[in-house]
This record gives structure tokens, sequence and C-alpha cells, in this order.
């Protein structure tokens, strides 16, 4: 009876062992592409699951939306995903905790050599835009203070309040550095907001003066300034794709496939697209569709 009861139990095991692989498994031709959690994020991880699926036989899963960086960055290293647009200032400051430094090439080389080296991931070409912080105010504010630079406004914020995103607060090349390089002083503490409420904060003055990225759609939607960094703090944003380096081997013809979208988005067109999706609330599969259309990219 025992031994009839332990055959059985073995039996059991390995039928559970077997169904759980099975629910595991995943094709040798599906790739997981993810996105951070913004809208320009959204759009940029549809851009590289549409441009794959149509000049490559591979087919894609979306995990858009994940979370923040480092959401992200954990889910390409443990291989939940194979890819995602990432920032070379962001890589190099909160991910990689370096310093900020101005130079584009020199930041992204040396992300592209560590990412390599630390965590067998390959930095792709750049998409072709500079995706920087942005410290923006009311354009009725701008106007009447006749203020266009970060040092310009200083003296003025300690009669300000501020609203910044969660990870702003915390990182080398956010709110604690630049509040030293300007000597940044608010009548309160920042508040700690999610990245999409910040500009509707800032038009209906629940704070005023913000940390977006320089291509939101909103900017313009909302008669907004942007504020010159004339100190140069904020090192440079360059978009790249980031891809695990055991799925270029696994899948070659993935490298010359993200190659060709190198170059191929300027600052206004990003800018343009996610003000199509945020403001025109047009869907976001439609808007890329059009895009990598016009740029001969997909057919139509």
């Amino acid at each position: 009876m025992k031994k009839r009861n332990f055959i059985l139990l073995c039996v059991l095991g390995f039928s559970l062992a077997m169904l759980i692989a099975s629910c595991s498994f995943k094709p040798d031709n599906l790739i997981a592409i993810g996105s951070k959690n913004s809208t320009e994020q959204l759009v940029l991880g549809e851009l590289l699951a549409q441009h794959i699926e149509a000049n490559t036989n591979l087919k894609v899963a979306r995990k858009l939306n994940l979370g923040d960086t480092f959401v992200a960055h954990n889910a390409l290293t443990n291989g939940e995903i194979d890819a995602y647009v990432e920032y070379t200032g962001t890589a190099f400051t909160a991910i990689l905790k370096n310093e900020p430094i101005n130079n584009p090439q020199e930041v992204y080389q040396l992300t592209k050599q560590k990412y390599e080296q630390k965590f067998s991931l390959e930095v792709m070409p750049p998409l072709g835009f500079n995706n920087t912080f942005a410290i923006v105010i009311r354009g009725e504010d701008a106007r009447k203070l006749q203020v266009q630079t970060i040092s310009q406004v200083a003296p003025k914020t300690p009669l300000w309040r501020a609203g910044f995103a969660d990870e702003f607060l915390e990182r080398k090349d956010g709110f604690p550095g630049l509040a030293e390089t300007y000597n940044l002083r608010f009548a309160e503490p920042p508040k700690a907001m999610d990245l999409k409420l910040i500009y509707p904060a800032l038009k209906d003055k629940q704070v005023d003066l913000v940390a977006g990225n320089s291509t939101d759609g909103q900017i313009g939607r909302f008669d907004l300034a942007v504020l010159k960094d004339d100190r140069l703090f904020f090192p440079p944003y360059q978009a790249v794709p980031i891809v695990r380096q055991q799925t270029l081997e696994k899948h070659p013809e993935l490298r010359e496939v993200l190659e060709q979208l190198s170059g191929k988005i300027s600052a206004q067109e990003m800018q343009r697209l996610n003000f199509q999706v945020e403001a025109k609330e047009r869907d976001v599969q439609q808007v890329v569709q059009q895009f990598l259309q016009s740029k001969g990219l997909i057919k139509k």
C-alpha cells in the first residue's frame, strides 16, 4: 500500500512539474518589449514592437507601463523583457551611480561599455533625440517675471512650491544636485507627485515649478515655459534601445532591425507623438503606425 502511494505521488509530482513547465514555456520566436510608465515610453515601446513585427518573423509580447526606471531595468536584467528604451543620462547616473557629466558621446560610450560588462546588455545606437529633464513654470509667470533660465528663477523660489516625481527627488541628476547647483529653496518641501499629474497641478496653481521632460506634449498644450539649464547641470539623455545580449545572440536579425531606427526621431517629432496621445487622446498603436509609415519603415 505504501509503495502504491509512493508511486502515485511520484506520478502526480511529475505531472505537476510538466504542467508548470508547459505554462512557462516561451516560444523560440517570441520576444518581450517593455516600457516605463509615461506616455513617451508607451509610444517608444509600441514603436519597437511594431517595427520588429513588420521587419522580422518574430512575435512580440508587449509588457508596457511596467513602472519607473528601476522596475524596467530589473525586468530587463532578470529576463522578464528582452528590450526597452532607456535614456543615456538616466542609465549613467541612476543605474550606474555615476556623477553627471555633459559630453553626450562620452556618456553613451561609458554607458554602453558598463552595461555590457555588468549586465550583459547591449546599448543600441541613439534614436535621434535628447529628452532632457525640463524645469517648467507657467508661461504667464515667465512672461510677467521676464525669466528664461533656472538661475533667474532661483531667487524667487523661497516663495514658490515645487512638485516632482519620486524618482526625480532621489536621483543624483535630480532634485538634490539641481538644488545645490542653483541654490534652490522653496516655501515648503517639494511635493512628491505622479509624473502624469505634474502639469495639471502646475496649470491649476497647486505648485509653481515642476520637473518634466523636454519632449512632453503637454508643455505647449498648457502654455508652459521650459527654463534653460544655464549652468549645464543635466547630463545628456539620448533615447537608446537596450537589449539583452542573450536575445541578440538568439535572434541576430534583431540587431539590424533596431539599428534601422537610429537617428529616425527628432525631439520635435517625439513631442508631436506625445501630444497626439496626450492631448488628442489618439490610440498609441495608430499614432506609432502612421509615424513608422511616414518614415518608410513599415508598409502602408
